[in-house]
């Protein structure tokens, strides 16, 4: 018991600080469009995992496991860490890898938008990013990452805590599938993905409608399925058009772009 207690001691000491500075300072974990990166939080969170495993086993090692002695042996208590647990890692740092480079690629080709996200207070991200789309809404794809991945660092958590002394977990090695195919599935989905535009604001001043967002190429703009003559703003990439004097707060706005529609968005008045 005293053994998990001081490894969870050390657990908080090491998680407090990071969770601390990435909710004062999220542009750690955030991606070139400034929301949370789902790929970069869980290959943190992993990391964090791992070296608190270390720490842990060391700790031990020096003070109730009885030195030196206790690391050697095939079952010492850093055998599986080759096998299981740099695969667990493993899974999450190439779809971190990949998903930046195919992002990258396809923003600097032109086929794919990353508009920035609206200001929040003080900085701050909302978690919620880490499980939607560029538009805010929830998707699958990202959800299931998500999950699955922390179902299994709980899942590797407490299988530690309730014995310290094993040390790391003799978990299955099948069990980085829990990690390596969402992070496969998370990759597939960046690469496959379309290049829909995005709405992420939109405004009305003195009669005209101005939308923000990003990947308006040749665009074509609508209110409540109403067309209007949208003029781009060469400085922001910004839509702008004149309201029809028809047009009554709450409305939806679509922008369509080279044949792909992007998601409605409501507006109503604050």
């Amino acid at each position: 018991m005293a053994s998990a207690l001081l490894a969870l001691a050390l657990l908080a000491a090491l998680t407090v600080p990071v969770a601390l500075r990435l909710y004062h300072h999220p542009q750690f974990a955030t991606g070139r469009d400034g929301r949370l990166s789902t790929s970069t939080t869980l290959a943190l969170a992993w990391t964090v995992i791992l070296v608190w495993l270390l720490l842990a086993i060391l700790t031990y090692g020096l003070t109730a496991g009885g030195g030196v002695a206790y690391f050697r042996g095939a079952d010492g208590p850093l055998s599986t860490l080759t096998t299981v647990y740099l695969p667990l890692l493993g899974g999450p740092y190439v779809a971190m890898i990949g998903a930046k480079t195919v992002v990258g690629i396809r923003v600097e080709s032109g086929s794919m938008a990353k508009p920035a996200p609206k200001p929040t207070a003080g900085g701050r991200r909302p978690l919620r990013e880490l499980i939607a789309n560029d538009s805010g809404r929830t998707d699958l794809v990202d959800l299931q990452y998500v999950v699955l991945s922390a179902v299994t660092m709980l899942y590797v958590v407490l299988f530690f805590l309730s014995d310290v002394g094993g040390g790391l977990p003799h978990l299955p090695s099948e069990i980085w599938a829990l990690t390596g195919a969402p992070a496969g599935a998370y990759l597939v989905n960046k690469m496959a993905t379309r290049a829909n535009p995005v709405i992420t604001h939109v405004s009305v001043a003195e009669g005209r409608l101005t939308v923000e967002g990003g990947g308006f190429t040749e665009p074509r703009l609508t209110v409540d399925d109403t067309a209007l003559p949208a003029e781009a703003d060469a400085l922001t990439g910004a839509l702008t058009a004149p309201l029809p004097a028809t047009a009554r707060a709450p409305f939806t706005v679509v922008v369509t772009s080279r044949g792909l529609r992007s998601d409605p968005y409501r507006y109503s008045p604050s």
